[in-house]
């Protein structure tokens, strides 16, 4: 007996703020490495005439609007735009900032609960839930939970998967 899938719909919660400093300190270190690369443009590219001295601003001024974008405004849209939810059928979430994603992976799929914390993660006191399925969709993660959130919500998520596990046998 199957039962029919939870209707896909807007996931409750919203991520802690602390992801923000994540998303802020990982688009400086893109940005340092984008800074690194115009510079190296402008010092070793042939200043011969041609398109390069139009590109000896342009560039620059494309860096700086990245930068903008990136420190100023992505960070604080992720933050509105990550949920998640875990219900008693399933786990939502909704990700992306300029493409947006909306996941549902019913309790009854999940084969594995994992929680992985990188370095930078650590450093704000960050985890992710990453829920594997049998399904094509493959690992869905709930990013930069608090650290013990993100414990129980991959402990609760196991053990109903389980339970589903030995209702079905």
């Amino acid at each position: 007996m199957t039962t029919a899938p939870p209707p896909v719909r807007e996931p409750a919660w919203s991520l802690p703020r602390s992801a923000i400093g994540l998303w802020v300190v990982e688009s400086v270190i893109d940005v340092l490495f984008v800074g690194l690369g115009v510079g190296a443009l402008l010092i070793f590219a042939p200043d011969d005439g041609g398109p390069f001295p139009v590109l000896r601003w342009v560039v620059p001024l494309v860096a700086v609007l990245y930068a903008a974008v990136a420190i100023g405004v992505r960070p604080w849209f992720k933050h509105r735009v990550y949920r998640w939810e875990v219900t008693g059928d399933a786990v939502y979430t909704r990700t992306g900032w300029a493409t947006q994603t909306w996941t549902l992976v019913p309790i009854s799929r999940i084969q594995t609960v994992d929680v992985t914390r990188g370095l930078l993660q650590q450093v704000f006191g960050l985890a992710t839930v990453a829920v594997l399925t049998a399904s094509s969709q493959g690992t869905v993660r709930i990013w930069h939970l608090e650290h013990g959130m993100a414990q129980r919500v991959a402990d609760d998520l196991a053990t109903r998967a389980e339970r589903v596990r030995d209702a079905a046998t």
